[in-house]
C-alpha cells in the first residue's frame, strides 16, 4: 500500500532538508539511515525505488537535485541542492501583502494543510520578507476542517481517482453508498462540500462532507478523473444550496414552567407574552433540532421555515422510533 499523501509529502520535505544542509553529496545509504521516512523501507529494492521517485519528484517541482562525487576516490555517487540555485530570489512584498500571506499561514486549522501554509511564511522569512506577527494577530480566522473525510477527498480529487462513501442526504435519512469521480473541495457558508460526478446518478451533484460517514475509499487509476473545463465549483454549490437561510430573530411558545433551557438562552418577547421567548436564529436546521427536543412543551410561531424544519425533525424521530419498535418485535 502506498504511504499517504502527508507522509510522502514529510519525507520529501526532509530530504529537501537534508541535502540543502550540507556541501557534500549524500551517498543513497547515508539518506536511508538519516532522513526521516526511508527508514520504512522493507526491503533494499523498495528503498532505492522510494528514493528514485523521489528525486524524480523533486526534480519535476523544479528542485536543482544534483548527483555527483566528494572526489575521484570515491566509488559511489551522491545527492545534493545547490544552495544558490535553490534560494528565493528577491520578493518584493509590501507591509499589507506580506501580512496576508501571515493570515493565509494561520487560516488552515487542519494538519494535512496546515504545515505547508507554514513553510511559505518561512521561505518569506528566510528570502529577507519581514512578516509582521503583530499584524496578523488582530485577526484570527479559522477555516476548520476536522472532518476526517476532508483529507482523503481532497487527496483523490488532487489524484484524479474516484472515491466511494456512505453519505446522508438529511441528517435523519439513512446513509447511502455514493461513488463519486471528485472535481474538487468547496466552502460555502462555512460548510465543506465535496463536488462531482455521481455516478450513481449519473449527474453531477454536491455533497456536504460532514455527513459522510465511514471511510472514504478511492478506487480506479490516478488521473481516470479530470474536472471539466471551465467549471465553476462555487457556483455549482451555491446552486446546490439554494437561497440563504432566514437570518434574524425566531419566537417560541413554551408550556407555562416547561422548557427551562429555551427560557433561559431565550429573551422575553416584544410583545409582552410571559409564554414567549424570542431567539436568534443564524442556523435553522440546528435551532430546529434543539427545539424538537422539547417536545410538546415548544411551538414555533415564527418564521415558518423554522416551524416547517421542526416538524420535519419531529416526524424523522417518530419513525426511527417505530422502525426500531417494529425490529425489537418478535
Amino acid at each position: 500500500m502506498p504511504p499517504p499523501p502527508t507522509a510522502r509529502a514529510e519525507r520529501l520535505v526532509n530530504l529537501v532538508l537534508a541535502l540543502l544542509s550540507t556541501r557534500q553529496f549524500l551517498s543513497a545509504e547515508r539518506i536511508r539511515t538519516t532522513v526521516a521516512g526511508y527508514e520504512d523501507a522493507a526491503t533494499d529494492d523498495a528503498f532505492y525505488r522510494m528514493l528514485e521517485r523521489d528525486k524524480a519528484e523533486l526534480r519535476e517541482l523544479g528542485v536543482p537535485l544534483e548527483t555527483g562525487k566528494q572526489s575521484v576516490f570515491d566509488t559511489v555517487e551522491g545527492y545534493r541542492i545547490a544552495r544558490g540555485d535553490y534560494e528565493l530570489a528577491a520578493i518584493d512584498l509590501a507591509p499589507d501583502e506580506a501580512t496576508a500571506v501571515a493570515l493565509a499561514a494561520r487560516l488552515w486549522d487542519s494538519p494535512q494543510l496546515a504545515g505547508a501554509a507554514r513553510t511559505a511564511v518561512t521561505k518569506l522569512r528566510a528570502a529577507g520578507v519581514e512578516v509582521d506577527p503583530a499584524a496578523a494577530s488582530e485577526v484570527q480566522p479559522r477555516v476548520r476542517t476536522t472532518d476526517p473525510a476532508f483529507a482523503p477527498l481532497l487527496a483523490a480529487a488532487r489524484a484524479g481517482r474516484a472515491v466511494t462513501f456512505h453519505h446522508r442526504g438529511h441528517p435523519a435519512a439513512p446513509a447511502r453508498v455514493r461513488t463519486v469521480e471528485p472535481w474538487g473541495v468547496v466552502s460555502y457558508r462555512g460548510r465543506w462540500y465535496l463536488v462531482g460526478h455521481d455516478r450513481d446518478r449519473d449527474d453531477v451533484r454536491c455533497f456536504r462532507i460532514s455527513r459522510i460517514e465511514g471511510d472514504v475509499t478511492p478506487i480506479g487509476a490516478r488521473g481516470a478523473v479530470q474536472r471539466p473545463a471551465g467549471v465553476d465549483l462555487v457556483d455549482l454549490v451555491a446552486r446546490s444550496a439554494g437561497p440563504p437561510p432566514p437570518s434574524g430573530t425566531a419566537r417560541v411558545r413554551l408550556v407555562p414552567g416547561r422548557a427551562a433551557g429555551l427560557r433561559r438562552a431565550g429573551r422575553p418577547d416584544p410583545q409582552g407574552d410571559p409564554d414567549v421567548v424570542e431567539l436568534d436564529l443564524a442556523r435553522v436546521d440546528a435551532l430546529a433540532r434543539w427545539i424538537a427536543g422539547f417536545g410538546p412543551d415548544a411551538v414555533v410561531l415564527e418564521p415558518p421555515e423554522l416551524r416547517e424544519a421542526v416538524v420535519v425533525t419531529l416526524k424523522a424521530g417518530l419513525a426511527d422510533v417505530t422502525s426500531r419498535a417494529g425490529a425489537g418485535a418478535p
